[in-house]
C-alpha cells in the first residue's frame, strides 16, 4: 500500500486551493472530498438538510469510497482533501493507521460567514470544527505526537514556506513550481457539488495568495450565525495554538 496523505479541513477553509496546488505536483492521485460526496449525495445521505428528491447516487456509500481509496493506494500514492465530520463514526485505530494525517484550519469568522453567503440555511452539523478538533486530539493520543496543522492565513501569506513545512511534516518532496498555475482552473471536472460553483475564486487565481472578501463580516451576521461562530471558535483556537510556524 502506498502513502495516503489526508488533509482534514473544514468547509470554506481554502482547502480546494490547497488541493489544486497538490494537483499541480503530478506525483499524487488527488481526490476531492470523496467521503463528502457519499455523505451528501450517496445512496443513503447523512447530511441533516437532506429531503426527498435531492440528488442521490445508487451504489455510492462511505464504505465504497474507502474501498476505492485503498484500491488507488495499491497503485500509487494518494492525496485526499476531506472533512472529518463526514466519517467520525469510522474513526478507529485500524482505519486511521492507513493515513498520513494533516489538518488545514481557518478562522471560523471567515469560514462560517462564507458558508452563510453560500448556504443561508446551513446546519451547524455541517461546519465541522468540533469533529476536526476531536480527530486531532484522538490522533495525538493514539500516536503520542500531534499531526501537523496548517492555518489558512499562514498558507496564503507565506505559501512557499508554509507548503515546504507541510511537505516536510508529511514526508513528501517540496515542489515549488506547484505553488502557481494558469488562471481558468477547470474545477468542475473534480468538484461533485453543483459543478464547482463554490470555487469561483479559484478559477480566477494563479496561485496561493489572499483573496478579497465579498461577504458579510461576523459582527454583521445574523444572531444564529454569530452563535455558531462562538461555539466553533474554541475548537479552532485549540488547533491554531499548535499550528506549523514556518521559519
Amino acid at each position: 500500500m502506498h502513502k495516503i496523505v489526508a488533509l482534514w479541513a473544514v468547509p470554506r477553509s481554502t482547502s480546494t486551493a490547497f488541493e489544486w496546488m497538490m494537483r499541480q505536483r503530478g506525483d499524487l492521485d488527488c481526490l476531492h472530498e470523496p467521503f463528502g460526496e457519499a455523505w451528501y449525495q450517496g445512496e443513503d445521505p447523512f447530511w441533516p438538510r437532506f429531503k426527498p428528491g435531492d440528488k442521490t447516487t445508487p451504489g455510492l456509500t462511505l464504505e465504497s469510497v474507502w474501498e476505492d481509496i485503498q484500491a488507488r493506494a495499491r497503485k500509487g500514492p494518494v492525496f485526499i482533501k476531506d472533512f472529518p465530520h463526514y466519517i467520525n463514526h469510522m474513526w478507529d485505530a485500524d482505519f486511521l493507521a492507513h493515513f498520513t494525517h494533516a489538518f488545514l484550519i481557518r478562522d471560523p469568522a471567515l469560514t462560517i460567514t462564507s458558508m452563510y453567503a453560500k448556504w443561508p440555511d446551513f446546519d451547524a452539523a455541517e461546519v465541522g470544527f468540533p469533529e476536526q478538533r476531536a480527530l486531532y486530539d484522538l490522533l495525538t493520543a493514539l500516536n503520542g505526537t500531534p499531526p501537523p496543522v496548517v492555518d489558512s492565513g499562514d498558507l496564503l501569506e507565506n505559501p512557499a514556506r508554509t507548503v515546504k513545512a507541510f511537505c516536510e511534516a508529511v514526508d513528501i518532496p517540496f515542489i515549488e513550481d506547484a505553488l502557481s498555475w494558469e488562471p481558468g482552473a477547470d474545477t468542475g471536472q473534480y468538484s461533485w457539488w453543483d459543478g464547482g460553483s463554490f470555487h469561483a475564486n479559484l478559477k480566477n487565481s494563479t496561485g496561493l495568495r489572499p483573496q478579497k472578501r465579498k461577504y458579510v463580516e461576523i459582527a454583521e451576521a445574523p444572531d444564529r450565525v454569530q452563535h455558531v461562530y462562538r461555539r466553533m471558535k474554541p475548537h479552532y483556537d485549540r488547533l491554531y495554538a499548535n499550528r506549523i510556524r514556518p521559519q
